[in-house]
């Protein structure tokens, strides 16, 4: 006899997917987890707690590149725009006093090899005279 939602045929097992490509980072979630739950630094350690410490990894790490020691809402804000998978779960959340992500945009580049940009300067030259 065959059980509820059970059919003869199909023994396939679900493949086993670690927190951490569930989350889609590179960061130990599960040891961290494990890490978490031993230290007995919470009586509960819900499931999040090892992403949100893979995001503080992240943020650690551009504060060390910007020469700075505390973490602020910019170097929080970084972590999660550079990281692709980050910015990807995170979406169009705000981040409150973070500012904006430095970029310069191809098309606001000169190009001094282009033949537009020498015509543009010989213009300009003439309109003066």
């Amino acid at each position: 006899m065959v059980g509820k939602g059970k059919s003869l045929g199909s023994t396939s097992a679900k493949k086993y997917r670690s927190r951490s490509t569930k989350a889609g980072l590179h960061f130990p979630v599960g040891r961290i987890s494990q890490l978490l739950k031993v230290g007995k630094y919470a009586e509960r350690v819900g499931a999040e707690a090892p992403v949100f410490l893979a995001v503080l990894d992240l943020a650690g790490n551009a504060a060390r590149e910007n020469k700075k020691t505390r973490i602020n809402p910019t170097h929080i804000h970084l972590a999660i725009r550079i990281d692709d998978e980050l910015s990807k779960l995170v979406g169009d959340a705000t981040i409150v006093n973070c500012g904006v992500i430095p970029k310069i945009y191809n098309s606001h580049m000169s190009n001094n090899n282009s033949s537009n940009s020498s015509k543009v300067i010989v213009a300009t030259i003439e309109e003066e005279d």
